[in-house]
């Protein structure tokens, strides 16, 4: 079968739930949603996940899949998606939500399990097809998911072929069915996101993430550290929500510091910064090596060629600069975490996540841990 056969199938199925009323799409949502989410095929998948493509935990996966998939499934159940979604009586205007067609999920290898599901949620509630684009080293796993939603759509009168993957993850396939597709959400590295842009087909895409924090001195430091321990270790980073780099106040730094120690996490010296960084970026590039990205710390220490206490989650490392020189200010994709220094007033501190997404990550993630009104306000203004 290609990629013209998995189209015209779509395109036969999505013809099929066109005029279905909004009672019918959550009926079939839910079936999909609870397909996937449900206890034992949560941990299948996860055990899937680790086994074929080497990245995360087993754990944390359960976790992800179960609160992503319904999650979204509860969002879409407050977001009307079919028919009249909209009356605006003073400006006499009416939205009406219509299907778009075939929807095209490009998915990456760090997120095989979950990402398929609630892309096609989306595109299901809006009455469309979708045809995933798996990636090479995680291919078996999008296959499983895409095999569960398919039976999913069948037990609620919905055509099997309304989620399918393409029969072969190869470069060209992909690009073809971009093409051919009536809209592309992809998820991925930038080369891929690019490429979605690039296609001629309407687009969404989610690339470098490069998430920041900012922890002023008003933060409640005990609260924040938790959060930046949980987000950097959950899943050893797969997400590109994961916090990448912590720009904290001068006032706060040393005890912010002490607590995220407390939490497993290890300050490299200066020297484990440059074993580190060569064994991250060992060619010189802007993306991490495969060996460490979603690894336990301890792993990635032992590549490195340093020793870290068996408790140590995640690791520290003290930064000042960014761009290619300092790649430890980039996405890591990885439970390594960039801590900046940052003096004067919250001014400083949003120039500082300005150059640091400036230089990967514009427009995706940041955050700030404060008790200031003002502060929130500053960064969410003054952020590009």
């Amino acid at each position: 079968m290609d990629v013209a056969d998995v189209i015209a199938r779509a395109r036969v199925a999505q013809a099929a739930i066109d005029r279905w009323t909004a009672e019918q799409v959550e009926d079939l949502t839910t079936a999909v949603a609870y397909a996937v989410a449900r206890k034992d095929r949560a941990e299948e998948l996860a055990r899937m996940a680790v086994d074929e493509a080497g990245f995360g935990n087993y754990a944390d996966k359960v976790t992800k899949i179960q609160r992503r998939v319904l999650g979204v499934l509860s969002d879409l159940r407050a977001t009307p998606t079919v028919g009249v979604v909209d009356t605006d009586a003073e400006r006499g205007t009416v939205t009406i939500a219509k299907p778009v067609g075939v929807v095209a999920g490009l998915i990456p290898t760090t997120g095989p399990d979950a990402t398929p599901p609630t892309k096609a949620l989306c595109a299901l509630a809006g009455r469309n097809a979708v045809v995933f684009a798996a990636h090479p080293r995680s291919k078996r796993t999008t296959d499983t998911v895409v095999a569960y939603m398919r039976e999913a759509c069948e037990q609620v009168g919905a055509p099997a072929d309304l989620v399918q993957s393409l029969p072969e993850a190869k470069i060209a396939h992909t690009q073809e069915l971009m093409r051919r597709a009536d809209l592309i959400v992809a998820t991925g590295g930038a080369g891929m996101v690019k490429a979605a842009y690039s296609s001629g087909t309407p687009a969404f895409g989610v690339g470098v993430g490069n998430c920041v924090h900012v922890v002023d001195e008003t933060a409640d430091l005990t609260d924040a550290a938790d959060a930046i321990a949980i987000a950097k270790t959950f899943d050893h980073a797969t997400s590109c929500l994961a916090d990448n780099a912590v720009v904290a106040h001068a006032d706060v730094y040393d005890e912010l510091l002490g607590l995220l120690r407390d939490r497993g996490g290890h300050l490299c010296s200066a020297a484990e910064k440059e074993q580190l960084q060569a064994a991250m970026w060992p060619d010189g590039g802007h993306i991490p090596s495969v060996d460490v990205i979603a690894k336990p710390a301890t792993r990635i220490a032992e590549l490195a060629g340093f020793d870290v206490p068996d408790r140590t989650t995640f690791l520290v490392v003290a930064e000042d600069g960014v761009g290619p020189d300092h790649p430890f200010s980039g996405e890591k994709l990885s439970v390594v975490l960039a801590l900046y220094r940052y003096e004067g007033g919250i001014e400083a501190a949003v120039d500082q996540v300005n150059a640091i997404t400036g230089y990967q990550g514009l427009g995706h993630t940041c955050g700030i841990h404060t008790r200031s009104d003002e502060h929130v306000d500053a960064l969410a203004h003054g952020t590009r």
